[in-house]
C-alpha cells in the first residue's frame, strides 16, 4: 500500500515537472528565445524575448589615441617613479619590450606582477596641455551591464571626462565628467551618483569622488552603472522585474545604458598641488593598467548568442529578423511591420516575432521543424494551417471574431490557456501531506 501512494506521489510529480518545463528557473534572464510546449493540439514553439548574456567586452574592441603619438618612448625618455615623485630615472622605450608601454596593455590580463600599462609621455611641453583621447570602439551596438572602471597606474588626472557615442562615433555626449574642482574646471557644482534620484538618473554630473592629488591611495574611476540601475531594482538588484519594466517603456532610459564607442578625454594630469613644478615635468604624465567594460551585443531581444567573427560583433538572430543588431525582418518574413521584443509581460516577454510576408506564402506555409502555424493549428501536408475553431487567417494568427466584429467579454474566443503551474504545484502539496497524514496513522 505504501508503495502504490509513492508511486501515486512520484506520477504526479512527473506531470507537474512536465507542465513547468517551459518556465524558466530564473526568471527575468531572458536566455531562451523559444521553447517547445504541449497543447491540445499537440507540440508548438512559443517565442519570447531573449538577449545574450553580459561578457568581458574589452576583448572585442579597437583602441585608438589621440593624438596618435602621443605614448611614452619614441623617442624613449626617462620619467619620474610612481611612489617617488622626485626619483626620475626609469626609461620608457617603445623598441625594448620589456620598457614600452603600447595601448593594448590597458585590456591584458593582470594577473601577473608587476602590473602592465600604457603609458603617455611626459609633459615636457608644458605649459602647452597634455591633453589624450582614447577612443574604444565596438562597430556594433552594445548595452552595458556592469561598471565602467578605469584603473589608473599613475596618479588619477586632475580633469578628464568620459564620453559616449550612439552612432559609432559621428556624435559624442558627456556621460560623467571628474575633477579635483568640479566649479573651476567644468563650471559645475559638484555631485555623486549618490545625489540622484530615479527622476534624475539620466543627468550628468561632474563629481570630484575619483579625482584626488599626485600621491593617492587609490587608483581607480568608476563610472557607476549599477548603482543607477539600483534606482529602479533595489539596493542589491533584486528587483530586476522593474528595472526591464522601466527600460522597455523608456527609451531615453534604454539609450542611456547603450553605446557603440567609449571615450576617455584626459584633460590634465595628477599635479598633487596648486602650482605645476617646472622643474621636474618628467614626474607628470597619464597611465592606464586597466579598463573594464561589462555588456551585451544589442540583438533587440531577438537573440541569445552574439559571434565574433572578421573582427566584428554579430547577433545570432531568431524571430525571423536579421542584420547586425537584428533590426529587421528577413526577406519573406516582412508580414508586419519589424519591432523589438518587449521584457513585458515580466518573466518571458513579448518575442513581437516577424511573420511570413502574404507574397512569399507559396506551397510550403508550414513544416513540421519550424511549426509556423500560430494558436494551436496545426500544419497539414506542409500546404495549410488547420486552425482551431476560434482562430482564422493562412497561420491562425488572428481571430475569428475579429473579422465578424463580433469580439467581446462573453464571445468565449481567446488564446487557449496553459495550465497553472502553481495549480499544480498545489496538489502535489495536497497529495504529500496526504500521505504524511496516511503514514501517520
Amino acid at each position: 500500500m505504501y508503495l502504490s501512494r509513492f508511486l501515486s506521489i512520484h506520477a504526479l510529480w512527473v506531470t507537474v515537472s512536465s507542465v513547468m518545463q517551459p518556465f524558466p528557473l530564473v526568471w527575468g534572464h531572458y536566455d531562451v528565445c523559444k521553447t517547445q510546449i504541449y497543447t491540445d493540439e499537440g507540440k508548438v514553439w512559443d517565442y519570447m524575448a531573449c538577449q545574450p548574456e553580459s561578457m568581458d567586452m574589452t576583448k572585442y574592441l579597437k583602441v585608438k589615441l589621440d593624438p596618435p603619438d602621443i605614448t611614452c618612448g619614441d623617442p624613449p625618455e626617462t620619467f619620474c617613479a610612481m611612489g617617488n615623485p622626485y626619483m626620475c630615472n626609469n626609461e620608457c622605450d617603445a623598441s625594448t619590450p620589456e620598457l614600452a608601454h603600447p595601448p593594448e596593455l590597458m585590456f591584458d590580463f593582470e594577473g601577473r606582477h608587476p602590473s602592465t600599462f600604457w603609458q603617455s609621455a611626459t609633459w615636457k611641453e608644458y605649459p602647452k596641455p597634455l591633453q589624450v583621447n582614447i577612443t574604444l570602439s565596438w562597430s556594433k551596438t552594445i548595452e552595458l551591464t556592469d561598471n565602467i572602471i578605469i584603473t589608473f597606474e599613475s596618479g588619477r588626472p586632475d580633469q578628464m571626462i568620459l564620453e559616449k557615442s550612439l552612432d559609432y562615433g559621428r556624435t559624442w555626449q558627456p556621460y560623467q565628467y571628474y575633477a579635483t574642482d568640479c566649479l573651476d574646471a567644468f563650471h559645475m557644482d559638484p555631485k555623486s551618483v549618490k545625489d540622484l534620484s530615479q527622476h534624475t538618473v539620466l543627468e550628468i554630473i561632474c563629481t570630484e569622488e575619483y579625482s584626488t592629488g599626485y600621491m593617492t591611495n587609490s587608483k581607480i574611476i568608476s563610472f557607476e552603472i549599477k548603482d543607477r540601475f539600483a534606482f529602479f531594482a533595489g539596493p542589491r538588484l533584486r528587483n530586476m522585474a522593474s528595472l526591464y519594466g522601466q527600460l522597455d517603456t523608456t527609451k531615453k532610459l534604454r539609450d542611456f545604458f547603450t553605446i557603440t564607442d567609449l571615450r576617455i578625454r584626459l584633460l590634465r594630469p595628477a599635479t598633487g598641488e596648486i602650482f605645476v613644478d617646472e622643474q621636474h615635468l618628467a614626474r607628470y604624465f597619464y597611465a592606464i593598467s586597466d579598463v573594464k567594460v561589462q555588456g551585451r551585443c544589442k540583438c533587440n531581444l531577438h537573440a541569445t548568442v552574439c559571434v565574433y567573427d572578421n573582427s566584428k560583433l554579430t547577433c545570432e538572430c531568431e524571430h525571423n529578423t536579421t542584420g547586425p543588431d537584428c533590426g529587421k525582418c528577413k526577406k519573406n518574413y516582412q508580414g508586419r511591420p519589424w519591432s523589438p521584443g518587449s521584457y513585458l509581460p515580466i518573466p518571458k516577454g513579448t518575442a513581437n516575432t516577424c511573420i511570413p510576408s502574404i507574397s512569399s506564402i507559396g506551397t510550403n506555409v508550414c513544416d513540421n521543424e519550424l511549426l509556423h502555424c500560430q494558436n494551436g493549428g496545426t500544419c497539414h501536408n506542409n500546404v495549410r494551417c488547420q486552425c482551431p475553431e476560434a482562430y482564422t487567417g493562412i497561420l491562425c494568427e488572428k481571430l475569428r471574431c475579429e473579422e465578424a466584429g463580433s469580439c467581446g467579454i462573453d464571445s468565449g474566443q481567446g488564446a487557449p490557456r496553459q495550465g497553472c503551474p502553481a495549480l499544480l504545484l498545489l496538489l502535489l502539496l495536497a497529495a504529500l501531506l496526504g500521505t504524511a497524514s496516511f503514514l501517520a496513522i
